[in-house]
């Protein structure tokens, strides 16, 4: 798998000193590349409780993201899900800790307990106070004698960080990171597997499953379940919260395992917001990547129930712009459409015939999205087929309300509909079309005459003409020949749509940018929507 890296054997040392340099010199390095790699402030000046973690790398931002002020002292980082040294750790130690001590914040991995537990121990023999606590979160095997540390450990960063900077001692700073540790539970879901640099990728995750209650090195999870969708996925790793979940107050948050999509994070955050837990949480941290596993396309959920101090501390302001807050979760109230975008309220509904045409049409669209959508892929971004489909299904659930005895109004209102649930800009040019057919009528000029008018204002506006390889080529002959009947005009339609397979240089719509190789044989996907929808109202 291609990676933006130069030699797996540097990945981690040239991350730092990315992190390192454009940190605006709030960061900075121990000398000691590449076995040491301890990521350190520059502002500190061991006055007050040094917090130290760290780990493997591959979970970015953890753990170097969360140095600074209001959370990490330093970080320090092994190779790629590999534990760092004992001597890296203990260089972190010396390098950061003061009379006031250092709290070791680790998860709970053999190498990072053995490697951070001799580095206190023989920091302790320099004299120095060095407390530990072992984060381990994870709530898929509740009965293993020792479970993972995962997600949960940001709530430990942050809430020992602000108590840090309010100038706790070490003994205070200990006890309420260890309570954050007994109450915090975590649980994920992948898709996928991760990307490890320089290694094979492994495809164990099925097609059509997903793995539910996995690590974050790439370990399996405890069971893989048939995938649906994101409320599904999100139900199941619900499930496993509600059962030790409390009635609150209670943080949420929401992690990205590295690799899905913001959009996809936001579906998920939706659906989360919506379960059967969300009235037992009152405060949300993310969607965001905060404990990652390289290109994971998965998520977490953590919970934490908190007291006032806790919401104090979790909201504290903080210098890591890795961390992304915490917010209440609260409901909004719709803003109403500003006049002249609300839906049209008819004085009449009724016109059986009419209603038939246009279901009739919407779901000639919405059967052919497959297929509009795998032509449009070879000359634009692969939508044209779910855009239709969209606006259909709209237009469909707005029949109750349309004006469908009053042409001039059902134009106008058909017209309205589109510019709301079309996107892109077959949505603003068919609103065009609707409203300018909708102003021939009022005129007088009949059906025909009325969907002439819309074209023309289209092109006038659009500016794409005949032989430009829109759907323009099937739709203007369409109309040309409806006078002689929808046989008629379903034949020059068709006509036009597979003369566009033979226009290899568009010059309109996306269409410009492709080359003629990848046009040549492929019908314009507007234009084949256009003679597929006259071609089945025959």
């Amino acid at each position: 798998m291609k990676q933006f890296i130069n030699e797996k054997e540097t990945v981690v040392t040239d991350a730092i000193d990315g992190i390192v340099g454009s940190s605006g010199g709030l960061l900075t390095k121990l000398d000691g590349f590449p076995h040491i790699k301890v990521v350190v402030r520059t502002d500190w000046d061991k006055s007050k409780v040094a917090l130290v973690s760290g780990g493997g790398s591959g979970h970015e931002p953890a753990h170097a993201g969360f140095v600074g002020q209001g959370m990490l002292t330093a970080a320090v980082c092994g190779d790629v899900f590999a534990s760092p040294s004992l001597d890296a750790v203990l260089a972190g130690i010396l390098a950061v800790t003061g009379k006031a001590g250092c709290l070791l914040i680790v998860k709970n991995y053999t190498g990072d307990r053995l490697n951070f537990g001799l580095a206190a121990e023989r920091a302790r023999a320099f004299g120095l106070k060095v407390n530990m606590v072992i984060v381990d979160d994870d709530a898929a095997l509740p009965h293993l004698f020792q479970q993972r540390g995962l997600a949960g450990a940001l709530f430990v960063h942050k809430i020992a960080g602000a108590l840090v900077e309010a100038g706790e001692n070490l003994e205070s700073v200990t006890a309420a990171a260890q309570r954050v540790i007994d109450s915090a539970a975590t649980i994920g879901m992948s898709l996928d597997t991760c990307s490890i640099p320089g290694s094979p990728k492994d495809d164990r995750i099925a097609l059509g499953k997903a793995e539910l209650g996995l690590g974050i090195h790439g370990e399996s999870g405890v069971e893989q379940v048939i995938y649906t969708n994101a409320r599904d996925a999100m139900a199941m790793v619900v499930d496993k919260l509600a059962a030790i979940i409390t009635d609150g107050p209670n943080v949420v948050l929401l992690n990205n395992l590295g690799g899905t999509t913001d959009l996809e994070m936001e579906v998920l955050a939706n659906e989360l917001l919506s379960s059967k837990i969300s009235k037992q949480f009152q405060y949300i941290i993310g969607p965001a990547r905060l404990m990652t596993s390289l290109d994971m396309r998965g998520f977490s959920v953590s919970l934490l129930p908190v007291k006032d101090s806790d919401i104090l501390a979790l909201n504290t302001s903080c210098a890591p712009s890795a961390w992304p807050g915490l917010r209440a979760v609260q409901s909004t109230e719709l803003i109403p459409l500003p006049d002249g975008l609300k839906p049209v309220l008819p004085l009449a509904t009724g016109h059986p015939s009419r209603r038939e045409l246009i279901e009739r049409c919407c779901n000639i669209f919405i059967a052919s999205t497959a297929d509009l959508n795998a032509l449009d892929a070879k000359s634009g971004d692969g939508d044209t087929g779910s855009t239709l489909a969209t606006a259909s299904r709209a237009l469909i659930g707005s029949l109750d309300r349309l004006p469908l005895a009053d042409m001039t109004q059902l134009y106008r209102a058909i017209g309205l509909e589109l510019s709301q649930t079309m996107g892109g800009s077959s949505g603003i040019l068919l609103a065009i079309f609707f409203a300018a057919a909708g102003d021939a009528s009022s005129s007088g000029r009949g059906i025909i005459g009325a969907l002439n008018a819309g074209l023309e204002r289209v092109q006038e506006v659009g500016g794409a003409q005949v032989g430009d390889r829109t759907l323009i080529d099937a739709l203007r002959p369409a109309l040309d020949a409806l006078p002689e009947g929808i046989a008629a005009a379903a034949s020059a339609a068709r006509l036009g749509a597979n003369f566009t397979a033979t226009i290899v240089q568009a010059k309109a719509g996306r269409a410009t940018y492709i080359s003629p190789d990848q046009l040549r044989g492929h019908n314009d996907p507007g234009a084949e929507a256009v003679a597929r929808l006259f071609e089945q109202l025959v």
